[in-house]
């Protein structure tokens, strides 16, 4: 046990940089604070791979299967001898990995930030709020404990709140965040009642032990969670559902999605950072991490599944009609957590049937480093651009060599196009989808194409498309040449984009599994060239549009009339978020609750008030200070006293 115990210190050392620069960062550590940043990640990544390295190939395999080793407990709430909150470090497969996911990420963002919020006023407070927010991160991923589990999961939405709302000067900065908060908090509240449901009747809050107790089929808390029901549902399906719940709103399901375009408000790295790697697949994460638990109830991953799929859909259809170039990134993150969704859905616990489980957990790995490259690669192009609008850009491989290749071989691996990351992930996502239910497998091979269309869509307009705008963008505001930034924002490119390649040849499946047991799985090469042809027919699709302005993008979409004014305005889901909120819940919900607020609770307290100053008006003479009524009150009492003896004498 003691020999992960310096894993303490992957969170705390973002954590003390969090308190020094929140306390000291603007007023004397002004200058050093991005330095500061950057040096605190830097060491926590190096960790996260000694961690990898040392449970990977060193000691974490037993007899061939990768154990959950409990790091570090420590009881510090106990509401019973079998209830406690124990805060606790998990070291297994999927925390370990996604330790290197979160920090690298992480690190990368620092290091893009140091030149991409050069000369901010807050640029202090900007630092301190990612550590806060990688700590926050970092923290959910290794909790041994649900309960531990929530608490960073309310830290991870408070931080991605302060990141949003960053530049607080702007009204959509303010509104988004508000959002963001708001739609999550409804998402969270159903989580904690699954956490006490699944407490309830599991008898304990430990990650562990829950799992232990509720895939045994005998076992007496499986046996009491499974036999009581509401609604014609088991109190498990309950459980599981509000869980997943949590993770749907934190991770951007539908049709809890409708903060994450809106987020985009924030500074780009954040984008990155939150919105493509770490805080959208905390959702997946849970899923994963309780996933034995999930695996007992065929309801709740018939749930999973189709939400999953869904949403995966869903999102890639708006994304095709986007022209802000970090709205399309966002429809496309929701779009390919839909798909780690829907890939834990479809999958059983344990051997090959678990393939969907490792998938999953694959694709989860990939796409963090080819999204947080489009969001850094978007974030390079609105800096030299001013804007995020596809209308002004054109023609920027020219002035953005470095950034262009970039972003073209992020492009390719969310496309699935070999030998990039994102082929190998996605296409065992296909191979479990095809085993296991075909009409699943059918929208995913569509989303697929789909992807490759609107992610071509976005790269033939930023860097093709027209010349005429190139001399605008060669300089700023001031008229300056800035070119495509300085290095400490190319730098990071150069490295994800080698991930973007890289990261595909892990073995993911000898390392990550649903049961820690290797899997035999591999590419199948004949299966493999449905996928890739529809890909590569899409991106030419999408160079036929927009590699050149001709005219064609605009008579496919009058084509497609109102179905493309829809998915342009998002299907009008927020309108009818809003039609609900300011029509239903404010009139008949929230004016009569204001109204009894206003008449039967402070009318009732008015009332004691009132009655209570009556009663003092009335009795203040008793204590008038003058002594011979005081007197007089003495000796008429005890004349009352005496009457009253004599009588009872009598």
């Amino acid at each position: 046990m003691s020999n992960y115990l310096y894993i303490l210190w992957i969170p705390l050392l973002p954590l003390a940089t969090f308190v020094i620069l929140g306390l000291f960062g603007r007023k004397y550590l002004s200058g050093i604070a991005g330095l500061l940043g950057t040096a605190s990640l830097l060491t926590s990544t190096i960790l996260s791979f000694v961690v990898a390295k040392q449970y990977f190939f060193v000691d974490g395999k037993v007899n061939g299967v990768f154990q959950k080793i409990v790091a570090l407990k420590y009881t510090w709430l106990e509401f019973s001898p079998n209830v406690s909150i124990d805060l606790g470090i998990i070291v297994d497969p999927i925390s370990v990995m996604m330790l290197v996911v979160v920090t690298s990420v992480s690190l990368m963002v620092h290091v893009f930030s140091l030149g991409y919020m050069k000369g901010e006023e807050r640029f202090a407070t900007y630092y301190a709020f990612l550590s806060l927010f990688t700590f926050s991160m970092l923290g959910l991923v290794l909790s041994a404990n649900i309960f531990q589990v929530y608490m960073f999961w309310e830290l991870v939405g408070v931080s991605s709140f302060l990141l949003i709302s960053y530049y607080f000067n702007k009204p959509s900065a303010v509104a988004a965040s508000k959002k963001a908060f708001i739609v999550t908090r409804f998402a969270d509240l159903g989580f904690l009642i699954g956490i006490l449901i699944l407490g309830y009747y599991g008898g304990t809050l430990d990650i562990g032990l829950l799992i232990e107790r509720f895939t045994s089929v005998h076992s007496t808390q499986f046996l009491s969670i499974t036999s009581a029901s509401f609604l014609g549902a088991s109190m498990l399906t309950w459980g599981l559902t509000l869980v997943f719940m949590g993770g749907a709103g934190k991770s951007a399901m539908f049709p809890l999605h409708i903060w994450l375009p809106d987020a985009m408000e924030g500074p780009t790295p954040v984008s990155a950072l939150i919105h493509a790697a770490t805080m959208v697949v905390a959702g997946v994460y849970l899923v994963a991490r309780m996933f034995p638990v999930f695996s007992m109830d065929e309801t709740a991953l018939n749930i999973i599944t189709y939400v999953g799929a869904a949403s995966a859909l869903f999102a890639a259809v708006i994304a095709c009609t986007q022209t802000d170039i970090k709205r399309v990134l966002a429809y496309s993150t929701m779009s390919q957590i839909g798909y780690m969704m829907f890939a834990l859905g479809i999958s059983k616990n344990g051997g090959e049937n678990g393939l969907g489980y490792m998938a999953s957990m694959f694709h989860l790995f990939t796409h963090a480093f080819f999204k947080s490259l489009l969001f850094l690669g978007a974030g390079s192009v609105i800096h030299m651009v001013h804007s995020n609008e596809m209308k002004d850009m054109g023609g920027l491989r020219k002035l953005m060599p470095i950034t262009h290749i970039a972003f073209l071989i992020a492009c390719l691996a969310i496309a699935g196009i070999p030998p990039f990351a994102g082929f190998f992930s996605k296409e065992e996502i296909l191979t479990a989808a095809f085993q296991e239910n075909k009409i699943i497998y059918g929208i995913a091979l569509f989303t697929a194409a789909l992807t490759s269309f609107y992610m071509f869509r976005l790269y033939f307009n930023i860097f093709w498309s027209k010349e005429a705008t190139v001399a605008a963008h060669a300089h700023d505001a001031q008229g300056h040449d800035h070119g495509e930034g300085p290095w400490v924002m190319k730098l990071p490119l150069i490295i994800l984009a080698a991930c973007a390649v890289g990261v595909g040849f892990v073995p993911f499946s000898q390392l990550v599994t649903s049961d820690g047991a290797a899997l035999d799985t591999h590419i199948d090469v004949v299966f493999s060239i449905a996928p890739v042809v529809l890909s590569v027919l899409a991106i030419l699709l999408a160079a036929s549009f927009y590699k050149k302005q001709n005219g064609k993008s605009d008579k496919v979409a009058n084509a497609f009339g109102g179905f493309y004014t829809a998915a342009t305005k998002k299907f009008y889901i927020d309108e009818v978020y809003i039609f609900i909120t300011k029509k239903i819940i404010f009139p008949f919900i929230g004016q009569p609750i204001a109204w009894a607020d206003r008449n039967i609770v402070d009318g009732f307290m008015l009332l004691v008030a009132k009655t209570t100053a009556k009663i003092a008006e009335l009795i203040k003479g008793l204590q008038s200070g003058k002594v011979q009524n005081y007197a007089l009150y003495f000796f008429g009492g005890v004349a009352a006293l005496s009457i009253l003896f004599i009588y009872i004498w009598k």
